[in-house]
């Protein structure tokens, strides 16, 4: 039995041949963006599915650990080159050396070696600056101007003590100096007095020495 035209409830009556050939034009039409964005969709999951494979397929290896500086090497190997005695501070296993080399401090050359904390949780830095034939005046200049507060004796050695403000000083907060033959030994930075008084033991031996080299 022949089935008779299409009614269209919303129209209430069948439907004309342009009406019908117009819906089934646009049936076709979203059937086929449906289609494109299911393929759109497969086509990004098939390229993440790629990257995660290279990401997890490529070795990876982490950041090596930066090579220690061996400040009494760097000081003996400057020794050499400048014909002269160089200091070779040293701290505890809490401080790591950051640099070590000949630099201008204070418009003075010096060998100047920075520590730092070895916990990554604490912030500080204690700098060693042997300045060369440097003048009375050069800790000064590196320490913004500031004047010793006292002295004090630290294995037998007189230090010039220097008492700063670290908005004054660039972070400088404490400060000792002492004669070493031609030359001027300089510790400062930000660090605990503890700190201080431990590098200088250090170079106790080695400051003697280049006094004595003097006399």
């Amino acid at each position: 039995m022949a089935r008779g035209p299409r009614v269209v409830a919303e129209l209430g009556r069948p439907e004309t041949p342009e009406e019908t050939a117009t819906r089934k034009a646009e049936s076709s039409r979203v059937y086929r963006s449906s289609q494109n964005v299911r393929n759109l969709i497969a086509a990004l999951l098939a390229t993440l599915a790629v990257v995660v494979v290279i990401v997890f397929a490529v070795p990876r290896g982490s950041v090596p650990d930066r090579e220690p500086v061996d400040v009494a090497s760097v000081a003996a190997g400057i020794a050499d080159s400048e014909g002269r005695t160089v200091i070779a501070p040293r701290m505890s296993d809490g401080w790591v050396v950051n640099s070590a080399g000949v630099d201008g401090v204070g418009s003075v050359r010096a060998f100047a070696v920075v520590f730092a904390p070895a916990a990554e949780d604490e912030r500080g830095f204690l700098r060693v600056a042997q300045g060369f034939d440097a003048d009375p005046s050069w800790p000064a200049r590196v320490l913004s101007g500031a004047a010793p507060q006292d002295t004090l004796n630290i294995d037998g050695i007189e230090w010039d003590h220097y008492v700063l403000d670290p908005d004054r000083t660039g972070n400088i907060s404490v400060a000792i100096a002492t004669d070493a033959g031609p030359d001027t030994v300089l510790i400062y930075g930000a660090a605990d007095q503890a700190a201080l008084e431990e590098t200088a033991r250090s170079l106790t031996e080695q400051i003697s020495a280049l006094r004595e080299e003097a006399e």
